[in-house]
């Protein structure tokens, strides 16, 4: 399949990656838990690879280092970037989701309701929160009310917001005339996650990008992969449309994830320097 080298955005391949993701999707690989810092250098020249200029690299690794994600370790002249406990946190939660399932096979009926009002002087606060809620896998069904699934507890992110006095949370069942599915369709875009399942698809079911090699691709792999099952909640078969294409499209993307990993791993040690990090 074919990709413009250099796309406009600075995205990653003609994918819709951006550097700092395929960035974390490079740490998850080859920095996370092996107690090490990996060269700034090293690590512009693998997104290169990908078509990322040197320019969006370093801006992307700078942001990143904003965020709380990255520090510098310095070792002579040369920098290397290693994980901060908050990029650790960050890269686990996101490796949860990587090799998670994307249907919930073990739902028992019931929901978690999360309601909050959040005073219009803490805007920034209240978007955050929305931010968060959809990561944990919930979804916004009216004004204020939040639903899932699942029975996530949210209790950390709202403290962590100082917004635990402005939100109550419950567990309940579907009861008289509301239709479950149609709780889902409402409160998520279901076509639209189909539709990124197919794209994903599509894209990946001759093995992807063709002219990159297996750390490039799998980096690419595993970025994409991340975007989607953002948006996705993780539903149960039941409140699901038939044919649902998240099925095929995770296992096609656990069957080239394992292929690529042995020959990604020879590539990254060829590009990627690296240092103890204590």
């Amino acid at each position: 399949m074919s990709a413009a080298v250099t796309p406009p955005d600075g995205g990653a391949a003609g994918s819709p990656v951006r550097p700092e993701t395929a960035a974390l999707a490079l740490f998850g690989d080859h920095v996370l838990d092996r107690r090490v810092a990996v060269s700034t250098g090293g690590v512009v020249a693998a997104l290169g690879r990908l078509g990322v200029s040197e320019a969006a690299a370093r801006t992307a690794l700078s942001r990143m280092g904003r965020r709380g994600l990255l520090r510098t370790v310095r070792q002579g002249r040369q920098a290397f970037l290693g994980l901060t406990e908050h990029g650790t946190a960050v890269l686990h939660d996101g490796q949860r989701k990587l090799d998670g399932e994307v249907v919930d096979r073990d739902w028992d009926g019931r929901w978690t309701l999360l309601t909050f009002s959040v005073p219009e002087s803490r805007r920034a606060d209240r978007h955050a929160l929305r931010t968060r809620l959809g990561w944990f896998g919930f979804g916004p069904l009216r004004s204020g009310l939040w639903v899932s699934t699942s029975d996530a507890d949210v209790s950390a992110t709202l403290a962590e917001l100082d917004l635990l006095e402005h939100a109550e949370v419950f567990r309940a069942e579907a009861s008289r005339w509301t239709d479950p599915a149609r709780i889902a369709a409402e409160a998520w875009d279901l076509p639209a996650i189909a539709a990124g399942y197919e794209n994903f698809l599509r894209r990946w079911a001759d093995g992807g990008v063709e002219h990159l090699g297996e750390l490039s691709r799998r980096i690419l792999l595993g970025a994409e992969w991340l975007l989607l099952i953002r948006r996705d909640p993780v539903l149960p078969s039941v409140l699901l449309p038939q044919g649902w294409p998240g099925t095929p499209a995770a296992a096609l993307f656990h069957t080239l994830r394992h292929e690529w990993a042995r020959q990604a791993e020879e590539q990254a040690a060829d590009v990627l320097e690296s240092i103890v990090d204590r």
